[in-house]
């Protein structure tokens, strides 16, 4: 037999049923959407334990002190195991951290562990 054809007012009912029904499915996924950020969120810290911030090395003294070969401070900083941007950030931290301006501290050796 095939397919029968509608009336005009049957075609219009089954367009309007379907925009009724997109539109009440938006409105569901849009009620959905809070409830499931907010569980995700949740979820999220329960998982996640806060990190302890690696510790900064103690700033060294202020005043020029000898150094190992006997003579005063030069302004050198011995680096053991790490290169000069990791050096530089290190002194930039501790500089922040302590709230000491960095031409006041002295560092004599900047060591990677």
């Amino acid at each position: 037999m095939g397919i029968t054809e509608l009336s005009g007012l049957e075609s219009l009912l089954v367009a309007l049923s379907g925009i009724v029904t997109v539109f009440m499915m938006l409105a569901v996924l849009c009620l959905m959407i809070p409830v499931i950020s907010k569980t995700v969120a949740s979820i999220e810290g329960k998982k996640s334990a806060p990190v302890p911030a690696p510790a900064a090395p103690a700033p060294a003294p202020a005043a020029p002190a000898p150094s190992a070969s006997g003579g005063t401070y030069t302004g050198e900083v011995a680096l053991i195991g790490c290169d000069e941007k990791t050096a530089a950030m290190v002194m930039a931290i501790v500089s922040y951290e302590t709230g000491i301006p960095l031409d006041q501290l002295i560092f004599h050796k900047i060591k990677a562990l």
